[in-house]
Parts: structure tokens; C-alpha cells; sequence
């Protein structure tokens, strides 16, 4: 079992000292979230330890195998289909770059002229991010760009484009909230002198923007549920939306419901959890900057913010049924069942496990935004 972290870590020396310039010494969970998990130097995504794979502390989709990848060049091959000229792939929060990478892949050893029209950006804050992607994408130098939110921004409208995250919107600091008889409440973080550690304190709704997202989600107020507001996801989305030019698409997957499943009578206490070396738990406030945080995602209030923006949905497809439609399927093949650790058999394997394995394949959506007609 890990142990209580001690009260002396530098994050946690932070984190108190943004609490004791509060006037009610406690911040926002959503200022606190993102001082965990993306502080300059000690945030959980801003530091050099191992996130991803068995020696982190959670896995993704494109964990498995090449398979994920493959299916997106195998969408990035329809995208290009209907349009001209040169096609600009955009990922935002690629992690250490294993999707590109096995998107690029794809495209140079099946589709060379369209490799020959495309353009490769990667929009990732993290430094250690940064560099663990151009280790993995050295072998597509000539086509990779490193441009900040702030650069690409300014670069636009960037028409032609397919805009693509997996597992980013879940991984925005949020908002906790929970209905009492009085009303809506905020949750959010304290210092406890006593026990010497950080503790949760319910104060009035902090903003007017939680209490308009509260009215027109229609969020049941049922005593004691707690909910998540993820109002950065929002503004995350609208602004990539008004960067995008006609014929570009907006490609997130991530793993989330539609509200109505979000706020059913059974997710008393939201969605929120934290993930360390593969153990999930629910005690955000214990060992922060060392375990990652999320929370699901309100796929519905996405579509929302994407119509408000000029973005027309597409459709929101479980990661199964985006998977099928690409022919997923088609990627089994024969193999001598006497060798267990061909690359065929290992490949039929990572393709059965994304399909069945933990319903993730139906936990996962991948939301398809458009915007404007391609040239």
C-alpha cells in the first residue's frame, strides 16, 4: 500500500499556500485538480515519471497494440479522400506519442502519396511530453511540427485538417458541486489544521457560470449526489472550434455517457477517480501531483458547446461501433494457432481485447464534429 505523503512535498507546500491567500482559506477542486495534475514542475503531467503503460499508472487504447492507430489513418484515408491539396493532422494532449506514431506509420507503409500530402502537429503542453514524442516520431521528422495552444490558434483557420485527442476532455480539472435541501453547493478544498492535511469544504456555488451550465443541464437535484462541472472541456472545445476551417473535423474520444446516463440516480457520488500503478480509488486529496485524476465525460454538453461554435456532430459512436465501421474487423487474419506469440495471433488478440474486454469498447465514445464543407 502506498503511504500517506508527507506534509512537507513541495506541491503540497503549494497548494496550501494558494489556500492561505484565499480569503475563506479553500480553493475551487478545479483549481486544486490542476495544480495536481498540471503544476509547472511538480504537476502529475508535467513531471518526468512514467504515466502510461505497465510501469505507469494507467493504460490507453493505443496501449493495445497498433490497432487504435491503424483505424484512425484508416479514417484519415476517407478524410482525405473527399478533400484536395495538402491534409494537416492535428493532435492536442498526444501523451508520449504512441497514436501518431502508429498513425504515421500506417500511412507511409499504405498510403505514400497521401503521407507525401500530409502535415503532422502535435499541441502538447507537457515538456516531458514534448520530448518522449520526438523520440517517438523521429522516423517522421520531416512532416512533425511542435506548436503551443497559443501558436496554433494564431495559425488559423486551418482548413482541411483533422483535429484529434484520445483522453484529453477527461483529464481537464472540473468542478465538484452536491445537492443539499438547501440547495447547490460547491465542494471545495481546505486546510484542516488539526489533522494537519487537506480536507473538503462546502461553500456556495463560487461562479455564475456553474450556476447557468447547473440550469441548462437540468442537473437533478437529488440530495447528496455529487456531480462534476467541466467547464474547461468547453472552452477547450470551443476555442479549437473557431480555429478550425471549412472542411476540417474535430475527432475526440474519450471515455463518457450522454447526461442523462452522467446524472442517473445511481452515480451518487459522480464519476471522479484517480489511478495509481493500475488501483483505482476515489481520494483525490490524498498524494497529490502522484496519481492522475479524471473524471467522465458529458458528451452531450460537448455536441451543445460544438453547435453554439459552428460545429455540426456528426454522430457519437461507441469506440466499438467507430472501430467496426473501419473495418476492424477485416484486420483479423489466419494464423498457426501452434505459435501464440506470432504477430498475427498477438494482433487478433489486441483486436479482441479492444472489442470486448471490460466493455471499454462501450465505455469509450469517439464524438465526430464538422466543421463548414471540404475544399
Amino acid at each position: 500500500m502506498k503511504t500517506e505523503q508527507a506534509n512537507d512535498s513541495p506541491l503540497l507546500q503549494a497548494i496550501r499556500e494558494r489556500i492561505e491567500m484565499q480569503p475563506d482559506r479553500a480553493i475551487s477542486f478545479r483549481d486544486y485538480m490542476d495544480l495536481c495534475l498540471y503544476h509547472p514542475s511538480l504537476g502529475y503531467y508535467m513531471n518526468s515519471n512514467r504515466k502510461i503503460g505497465r510501469s505507469g499508472d494507467f493504460y490507453t487504447s493505443a496501449s493495445v497494440g497498433s490497432v487504435l492507430g491503424d483505424m484512425l489513418a484508416a479514417y484519415l484515408r476517407s478524410f482525405a479522400e473527399t478533400r484536395s491539396g495538402d491534409i494537416c493532422l492535428t493532435e492536442w494532449g498526444g501523451g508520449d506519442g504512441t497514436l501518431a506514431r502508429q498513425m504515421l506509420d500506417a500511412i507511409r507503409s499504405g498510403s505514400p502519396a497521401l503521407y507525401a500530402r500530409l502535415r503532422f502537429i502535435s499541441v502538447e503542453r507537457s515538456p516531458v511530453h514534448r520530448s518522449l514524442q520526438s523520440e517517438a516520431l523521429a522516423p517522421h521528422m520531416e512532416l512533425v511540427s511542435y506548436l503551443t495552444a497559443e501558436e496554433w490558434h494564431a495559425a488559423g483557420p486551418w482548413p482541411n485538417t483533422l483535429v484529434l485527442s484520445n483522453e484529453l476532455p477527461d483529464a481537464f480539472p472540473v468542478y465538484l458541486i452536491v445537492s443539499r435541501e438547501a440547495g447547490w453547493r460547491e465542494i471545495t478544498v481546505g486546510w484542516d489544521d488539526e489533522r494537519s492535511c487537506l480536507t473538503e469544504v462546502e461553500r456556495p456555488l463560487s461562479s455564475g457560470e456553474l450556476e447557468a451550465f447547473i440550469r441548462k443541464e437540468a442537473i437533478p437535484p437529488r440530495t447528496g449526489q455529487r456531480f462534476e462541472i467541466n467547464l474547461d472541456a468547453l472552452r477547450w472545445l470551443r476555442t479549437v472550434a473557431g480555429s478550425m476551417g471549412n472542411g476540417s473535423v474535430l475527432l475526440t474520444i474519450d471515455y463518457g455517457h450522454v447526461r442523462e446516463e452522467l446524472y442517473a440516480p445511481h452515480r451518487m457520488n459522480g464519476t471522479l477517480l484517480c489511478y495509481w500503478k493500475h488501483q483505482a480509488s476515489d481520494t483525490p486529496l490524498q498524494f497529490p501531483g502522484e496519481q492522475d485524476m479524471t473524471a467522465h465525460v458529458n458528451f452531450s454538453a460537448l455536441i451543445d458547446a460544438g453547435k453554439e461554435a459552428g460545429l455540426e456532430p456528426l454522430g457519437l459512436f461507441s469506440q466499438k461501433q467507430f472501430l467496426l465501421e473501419q473495418g476492424l474487423l477485416d484486420e483479423l487474419s489466419d494464423h498457426n494457432a501452434r505459435d501464440p506469440f506470432s504477430p498475427q495471433a498477438r494482433r487478433n488478440r489486441a483486436i479482441r481485447q479492444l472489442l470486448l474486454s471490460d466493455g471499454i469498447s462501450e465505455l469509450f465514445k469517439v464524438l465526430v464534429q464538422k466543421k463548414g464543407e471540404p475544399h
